[in-house]
């Protein structure tokens, strides 16, 4: 076995961390017969020879033998080596595509040629996958079918073998790895697509295992969008029920393993666990690529989602939830009835369905609103005035602080006031999520109440090197409930801030006092002391906080002209003229100052200068066109566009078409496949709620 290994040079090789030195005994771990030194070699060969996807020299040099111990049935776990070929070997380049990148170090470039190679390489020994399609391990069963879709160079060989296996195989995930490597054949070979499609629309009608034919419809879904049938929703349904009804009973026990300290280890025990007493978690899986392919097809989508969330299987409604996430975060569309119904998981007695629950709820802001009584009710018990937090130990309550937590996060949110008085609960104990501390600033009037106790909070900490960390999100709730009475702790923060992040700190600070209007007169001057200040970000802040307290623009339009300057950087300027943008009319003498930043390079010059010509001197004119170019060119400046059409109102009339096209779209504007922030959905919701302020202040010439 691995003969020839001491014949490589490996130490002339290099891999994510260096020379490659340590790969031998890294090919041989994988050969052992201990499955904690397997793993340990597989987390290896993940971390440094095959490190986030990358093919480095040593990783060619691996392949043969990776290939020889996929051969030796006496070799365990060779299902993960297939996995692991199956990765280097199936990237696919386009003609033009450069995958020429600096490795972690920086020192050389990972030629795109090293891709090309591994799949030629891993092509030619492909035939080794052919027998595994037999092989005695399910495990290896499991894992060849994918790998001889990506890499064996006779696609049409292998469909044939997938589609004869699949008469014998008789293990239900080893029958749906075989039906998705054919639509994965099917996809990639254009000349078999045809063919493919009408043998899983077959297969999916055919088939006695509800299971095969909800693989074989997600398979055909996929290879063929343009024809989804448009009885999709209740043909699931109905296979979803006959799996379900079909798999009662305990689900088969998996094969346990000792725990091992990698990445690979983790990720197999949260899998794992994720599985665990589901008959068929299969399912999630096969509906995520029925979901890919019907893509903006929102209303079918959604009425598969509610299917699933009145499922008597806690395994559909958490996978319906998982699924929603990926939906509501990418489309718009009606979720109310949606969020209700996940609101009400939160009272199941299944906790990983709970902690879906309300980990989705975190993410929806206002959207939340049609869960808020299913939170409110979860989070309290008992009677009375002031509300008591469900202990993480009782049966009715969440488990584990966070999730007490990411209850009342998607509460707050929500906007909802019942949420105040166990904000006020959290703001007793020793530590606070920082992220209940940021939602405040929707709560209204009845957030007052929480004042006290954050100036209390914040009067207690420390000013040291974490001071920035401790104390931002405090100050941000006081400026969002208005605690004015806070205003002596405010300025110990402001006057004791420490070097590390110290300006930092003082905008922090500067924008709570700013939000406490005339009631911080206490502080103007330490404010005036830093409308000189070296960064525009605290001198311009001081700027609004000194007007916000004062109201005279005397020394403020100096200090913050001082950052319209020819030279200025894109930041500066902007903190400027943001700055006189939210001081309006009184400002007008600085719209000269303003107008060279609306043909900036910059987009966010243009966009700032823009608004805050319109925002001090009423110049459509000069401000609409800049705007509207910018709506065009970067997507997520529209929310600051829209708030300054909307202000315009029947001055930016000719923005009616895009308003209207925006109001139109299925697609929230910030989305982002494979990617998403904790505040993409509740930006894209307030972009057309703007949207429509601004459609309608257009239509009616004013409010």
């Amino acid at each position: 076995m691995l003969t020839g290994i001491e014949e490589v040079d490996w130490a002339s090789l290099g891999h994510a961390y260096g020379p490659a030195d340590d790969v031998p005994e890294l090919l041989r771990g994988l050969a052992s017969a201990d499955p904690a030194e397997r793993e340990t070699a597989l987390d290896g060969m993940y971390g440094a020879v095959h490190h986030q996807g990358d093919v480095y020299d040593s990783t060619l040099a691996c392949i043969p033998f990776l290939l020889e111990l996929v051969a030796d049935p006496a070799v365990q776990d060779r299902g993960c080596i297939v996995e692991l070929l199956t990765s280097i070997g199936g990237i696919e380049l386009d003609d033009d595509e450069e995958l020429d990148e600096l490795d972690p170090e920086g020192e050389e470039f990972i030629p795109a040629a090293n891709y090309a190679m591994a799949a030629a390489a891993i092509a030619a020994g492909a035939d080794v996958f052919l027998g595994l399609v037999s092989d005695t391990d399910p495990e290896v069963r499991l894992a060849a079918p994918c790998a001889l879709a990506s890499l064996h160079p006779e696609p049409a060989r292998v469909l044939t073998l997938l589609r004869e296996r699949l008469t014998v195989e008789r293990d239900t995930e080893v029958r749906l790895a075989l039906v998705a490597a054919v639509g994965r054949i099917a996809l990639r070979h254009a000349s078999l697509r045809t063919e493919t499609v009408d043998w899983l629309g077959w297969l999916a009608r055919a088939a006695q295992d509800p299971g095969l034919r909800l693989a074989a419809l997600a398979q055909r879904a996929r290879c063929a969008p343009g024809d989804i049938p448009d009885d999709i929703v209740p043909w699931v349904t109905g296979l979803l029920e006959e799996i379900r009804t079909s798999a009662l009973g305990p689900a088969a026990p998996g094969t346990e393993r000792a725990a091992t300290p990698t990445l690979i280890g983790q990720v197999r025990e949260l899998l794992e666990e994720h599985a665990a007493g589901r008959p068929a978690p299969w399912t999630e899986e096969l509906l995520r690529t029925l979901h890919a392919a019907l893509d903006d097809r929102v209303d079918d989508r959604i009425a598969l989602i509610l299917a699933q969330l009145r499922s008597p299987d806690w395994g559909q409604r958490s996978d319906a939830i998982w699924l929603c996430g990926g939906l509501i975060r990418i489309w718009r569309g009606r979720y109310e009835e949606v969020v209700r119904l996940v609101g009400a998981q939160l009272d199941d007695p299944e906790p990983r369905l709970r902690e879906a629950a309300t980990s989705f709820l975190e993410r929806l802001f206002e959207l939340g609103a049609p869960a808020a009584d299913a939170l409110a009710a979860r989070l309290t018990v008992g009677s009375g005035t002031r509300p008591a937090l469900a202990g993480g130990g009782s049966q009715n309550g969440f488990v584990g602080r966070s999730g007490r937590d990411g209850a009342l996060l998607a509460l707050a949110r929500a906007g909802d006031a019942r949420a105040v008085p166990l904000l006020a609960r959290a703001l007793e104990e020793r530590e606070v999520r920082r992220e209940l501390l940021y939602a405040m600033d929707g709560l209204g009037p009845s957030a007052a109440m929480l004042a006290p106790l954050l100036r209390r909070r914040l009067a207690e900490v420390e000013l040291d090197e974490r001071l920035y960390d401790r104390a931002a999100p405090l100050l941000y709730a006081l400026a969002a409930v208005r605690g004015s009475q806070a205003v002596p702790e405010v300025l110990r923060v402001l006057r004791g801030a420490p070097a590390n992040r110290r300006d930092w700190v003082r905008e922090s600070a500067l924008r709570t006092l700013a939000a406490f209007g005339p009631a911080a007169q206490e502080a103007v001057p330490d404010i005036r002391g830093l409308l000189v200040a070296e960064s525009a970000t605290v001198a311009t802040t001081a700027a609004r906080a000194l007007w916000a307290a004062e109201g005279d623009l005397g020394e403020v339009l100096t200090a913050l002209e001082r950052w319209l300057r020819p030279g200025a950087s894109g930041a500066d300027w902007c903190s400027a003229a943001q700055a006189l943008g939210e001081i309006g009319p009184a400002a007008a003498s600085t719209a000269s100052a303003l107008r060279p930043g609306l043909a900036s390079r910059d987009l966010w010059v243009r966009v700032r200068s823009a608004a805050a010509l319109w925002r001090v001197s009423g110049d459509a004119a000069a401000a609409l066109p800049v705007l509207l170019a910018a709506w065009e060119e970067n997507r997520h400046a529209r929310v600051d566009v829209a708030e300054c059409l909307a202000e315009m109102g029947p001055a930016a009339s000719e923005a009616q078409l895009v308003i209207l096209t925006e109001l139109t779209r299925r697609r929230r504007h910030n989305a982002r496949e494979g990617a998403s922030g904790s505040h993409d959905i509740h930006l894209d919701e307030k972009l057309l709620t703007v949207c429509r302020a601004a459609l309608a202040r257009m239509e009616r010439g004013a409010f």
